[in-house]
């Protein structure tokens, strides 16, 4: 059974490191250190560390004026805050101004389970590639998201970086080639491919496994760089496969399905299911009930599948 690891933690562990090395990086967090794992930063290098309190508009604000001071900043909250209740600050502070601002957010989609409806965002994906400028990651595991998060912060300008709560299978060695804007296809097939990101990468392998049972072989790209989109990819998926399939633990509204429909839409069209929350809220549960529940399993994804080649 593969290593389970959250990208939480991943994130945790690369401020330590990163910070070692790196001292002009300054990190920030709205008194959800211990969550969010900014804690063990905050430990090694209290100088450099600011718990600016329930307050996120501050927070990002203060980070826009760090980071067009000369600091690299990442500044981290829940995916909820950070998107929505900070949006017009994250906009018009770091987006428009190219603020050197990494916003690392934490417990992204329905897998914050327990916490319930207000605190489950489905919105932040879309939210974020609308912002001119805003770079937009979801890594699927704890060595694609160390490895995303470094080459963020030697990155000049803003990024979003989506981090979950809940421990995921650990997908990648630590050798993986991964770049920001480049798609990775971990499994190859000639009938449908499945173009997965966040938690749902491991979903896909499960679902591609079940269905190369059936006879049906199933392509299956890790698309942890939701903006810039790989473009290239998918559309050589669109040519070279019957149809494709998303699939996202964040709304089939605005995320990555809608970044591939709209990319093909003018490029390549093709047939394209969604899998991803529905065009509803969430309730308090845990994790894996609440992902059968709202339709984001591997089973949900061998459906979709099914369903294109009805």
């Amino acid at each position: 059974m593969a290593d389970m690891i959250a990208t939480r933690q991943a994130y945790g562990e690369f401020l330590v490191e990163k910070g070692r090395s790196m001292g002009n990086l300054v990190v920030m967090d709205a008194d959800l250190s211990k969550s969010t794992m900014t804690h063990g930063f905050s430990k090694e290098f209290p100088d450099r560390f600011f718990n600016m309190g329930i307050s996120e508009q501050n927070m990002y604000g203060a980070a826009a004026g760090l980071a067009l001071s000369g600091k690299v900043v990442c500044a981290s909250t829940f995916a909820m805050f950070a998107s929505g209740r900070a949006f017009e600050v994250v906009r018009n502070s770091i987006g428009y101004t190219g603020a050197n601002v990494k916003i690392c957010a934490t417990h992204a989609g329905i897998t914050v389970g327990e916490d319930g409806a207000s605190h489950q965002t489905f919105e932040d994906i879309a939210l974020m590639r609308m912002i001119p400028g805003m770079r937009v990651l979801n890594p699927s595991d704890s060595v694609s998201a160390k490895k995303l998060l470094g080459q963020a912060v030697d990155a000049e300008g803003p990024f979003y970086v989506r981090l979950g709560r809940a421990a995921v299978p650990v997908i990648y060695g630590e050798g993986a080639d991964i770049r920001i804007g480049t798609s990775n296809c971990l499994r190859e097939g000639s009938d449908f491919t499945v173009i997965a990101t966040g938690l749902m990468t491991a979903a896909a392998l499960d679902a591609a496994d079940a269905l190369r049972e059936r006879g049906v072989s199933v392509r299956v790209i890790d698309m942890h760089t939701i903006k810039p989109l790989d473009g290239e990819a998918v559309e050589r998926a669109a040519r070279e496969t019957k149809g494709l399939v998303t699939a996202e633990e964040h709304s089939v509204i605005g995320g990555l399905g809608g970044a591939v429909a709209e990319h093909l839409a003018a490029r390549c069209p093709a047939r394209i299911a969604f899998v991803g929350q529905r065009d509803c809220f969430g309730e308090s549960g845990k994790p894996s009930e609440l992902l059968r529940k709202y339709s984001m399993t591997a089973e949900d994804i061998v459906a979709a599948v099914a369903g294109l080649s009805a």
